[in-house]
């Protein structure tokens, strides 16, 4: 029963990996949102953005991203009342921690 429980375990563990997209994959998906026009509005002490970002890892240095602590102005005019708030080319916004598949909906960007 024991056996049964650890290759159950295992099994999972492997499906769970299998369903991450690979850094590569995170690039190619990072450099796409950038392309469609999607922008991230955040901040360096908002754990929400930091959430965010650890979603994509290395690769959120392709995305669009403003600094509101640093670009001030520019969320000023956008009117970035709450972070993260994530803006797109169709003129909408979205203020929360996307899922990245929900990214991908919305852009059309593929994730694998």
């Amino acid at each position: 029963m024991r056996e049964w429980m650890v290759v159950i375990l295992f099994l999972g563990i492997v499906f769970i990996l299998g369903c991450s997209p690979s850094p590569v994959q995170l690039e190619k998906f990072a450099v796409c949102l950038k392309e469609k026009g999607a922008v991230m509005y955040g901040a360096y002490w908002c754990p929400h953005c930091q959430e965010q970002k650890q979603m994509f890892g290395e690769s959120f240095s392709k995305l669009d991203y403003v600094e509101c602590e640093i670009d001030t102005q520019r969320c000023a005019v956008e009117e970035i009342a709450y972070l993260p708030t994530w803006k797109f080319k169709d003129n909408t916004s979205v203020s929360k921690v996307m899922p990245l598949e929900e990214l991908a909906e919305k852009t059309g960007c593929g994730l694998g």
